[in-house]
């Protein structure tokens, strides 16, 4: 039996639609410009995690627009469920996408190993 692909395309429906709600309708300015880089639902579609990419912003700016974005899932799940046709529609809660972080970590060491074997 084949895995099922629903969990799949209702996490890039909610990541396009929380994108554009973000984007668009969101009044508070404090929130800068985001990036809503991914959706992990958990097995049961009842949880999804979304994550965030904050472009130029501090770690103290990322913590802050986390807070008001968590504060907002209310509105948020409210408006989803206005565009999404599920018959129970996911918990959420707004994390940092670090995987940048974490990939430009990798190339400093990967360039300190070169740098140290040409010595």
């Amino acid at each position: 039996m084949q895995p099922s692909r629903r969990p799949q395309r209702l996490a890039l429906q909610i990541q396009q639609e929380v994108s554009l709600l973000i984007s668009r309708d969101m009044k508070d300015r404090r929130v800068g410009f985001i990036t809503v880089t991914g959706v992990q639902l958990s097995p049961d579609l009842r949880h999804a995690k979304i994550f965030i990419s904050l472009m130029g912003g501090s770690e103290s700016e990322t913590k802050e627009t986390l807070g008001i974005l968590n504060r907002a899932t209310g509105w948020i799940r409210r408006e989803l469920g206005r565009k999404i046709r599920v018959k129970f529609l996911p918990d959420i809660v707004f994390l940092a996408d670090i995987s940048q972080d974490y990939g430009e970590k990798i190339d400093r060491l990967i360039d300190e190993i070169h740098e140290h074997k040409d010595e």
